[in-house]
């Protein structure tokens, strides 16, 4: 149930910071040039960093992350859906632009995410198990 809760808020808290980011920051920030890329895939590597704790705390029913092996096969699959969904941006109709900065800052976020969530799934594993 720990790890749930950690996840709500991980999810709520980055879901604000990538609004701040796209609605506050850079509209109405002076954002120096060496800082625009950074600026500019800061929301997709955060975003993908809350892949597996979104999956933890919004689709525990399709998603029962037991295992590291789960965990890899849901953060795996979400990356997919993010790589996907850049790519759909080169259709013009969408209005969006592609660019492989985003493709690596997803893969960067989502490796980040899996690597925090896991130690949080093996701290409640070996806490549970001397419990017993």
């Amino acid at each position: 149930m720990r790890l749930k809760k950690i996840s709500k808020w991980t999810v709520i808290a980055g879901t604000l910071l990538i609004w701040a980011i796209k609605f506050i920051i850079r509209p109405f920030v002076h954002i120096p040039p060496s800082m625009k890329p950074f600026v500019g895939f800061a929301p997709n590597l955060i975003g993908s960093f809350l892949l597996p704790f979104g999956a933890c705390w919004l689709f525990q029913r399709f998603f029962h992350l037991q295992t590291i092996k789960d965990l890899a096969i849901t953060c795996f699959f979400g990356l997919l859906l993010v790589i996907m969904n850049e790519y759909l941006q080169l259709i013009p109709f969408f209005g969006r632009t592609f660019d492989y900065l985003d493709i690596l800052a997803s893969v960067a976020g989502v490796c980040i995410g899996y690597l925090v969530f896991a130690r949080l799934m093996t701290a409640r594993t070996l806490k549970i198990s001397s419990m017993e």
